[in-house]
């Protein structure tokens, strides 16, 4: 959670010029991947997380929660849930 508004907004525009930190940007680079072809992920992507000093807790808490936003949405989508 961040009050900083510009942050908010960079992060919405696109998180790729965003002020992150290397950990951050390492960790939504992997929801990135999670989200758009889990099957691409692999044990190098777990490397590179844990180099920016993730442990597999960690890596175990980012994938359930990327993969459950990304179940729910589909859910939603599929439903019409939001739609006029």
């Amino acid at each position: 959670m961040t009050l900083d508004e510009k942050l908010v907004q960079a992060l919405e525009s696109d998180y790729d010029r965003a002020p992150l930190s290397a950990a951050d940007r390492a960790m939504l680079d992997y929801v990135g991947k999670v989200t758009v072809d889990a099957t691409t992920v692999g044990p190098r992507d777990h490397e590179e997380l844990k180099s920016q000093g993730f442990d597999d807790r960690a890596i175990l808490q980012i994938t359930l929660i990327a993969a459950w936003f990304n179940y729910i949405n589909r859910v939603a989508d599929a439903l019409g849930v939001g739609r006029d």
